[in-house]
Formats: C-alpha cells, sequence, structure tokens
C-alpha cells in the first residue's frame, strides 16, 4: 500500500535549505519515493495555515517511507537543514 511523506516547511534560510535539497532529493529517489508535490503554488482553502512550502513524496510503503527517513544518506541531508527551515514531517499511509 503507498504511504505518503508530508512536509510543511518554513524556509529562513534560502542558501542552506538548497544545500539540503541537494542532498534529500537522491536520497528520496534511491528509497523508491517520487515527489507528488513540492512548493507550487499553495491556497488556503480552510483554517489557518502558518508554513510557507508544502512537500508530498510518494513512497511504496510505510515501511520504505521510513526506511529513507531513517537513512544514512537523508541523515546526512537533515543535518545540512538544520536551522535553514521550521519543518513538520509526518507519513501517512494510503488507501
Amino acid at each position: 500500500m503507498p504511504a505518503y511523506i508530508v512536509a510543511l516547511v518554513d524556509i529562513k534560510n534560502p542558501a542552506a535549505y538548497e544545500e539540503y535539497k541537494k542532498l534529500a532529493g537522491p536520497a528520496m529517489l534511491k528509497y523508491g519515493g517520487k515527489f507528488l508535490a513540492r512548493g507550487g503554488r499553495l491556497e488556503v482553502l480552510e483554517g489557518k495555515f502558518a508554513g510557507g512550502r508544502v512537500v508530498v513524496a510518494e513512497y511504496p510503503s510505510i515501511e520504505r517511507a521510513k526506511e529513507f527517513y531513517n537513512s544514512p544518506e537523508y541523515t546526512e541531508a537533515r543535518g545540512k537543514r538544520a536551522g535553514a527551515a521550521d519543518f513538520l514531517m509526518l507519513v501517512v499511509e494510503g488507501g
């Protein structure tokens, strides 16, 4: 069953965030992920949203998504992101 990682991102340091992206994208692909949305036009239809960027990636399974998240490659990417952005990331199973 597919799973989706959803990240709500508020970028604080665009240059440092670019360094994170250089590592995060290849790590995602290595673990079977693909971007469905990343930083495109956003419109709030209901409620309040304090973030600035939404990223959605699809994985073959929740286990594979968690494998990506805990991988050495993504751990290195998260290190580059430290202080560059406020992040809320979750994984949800599709179905």
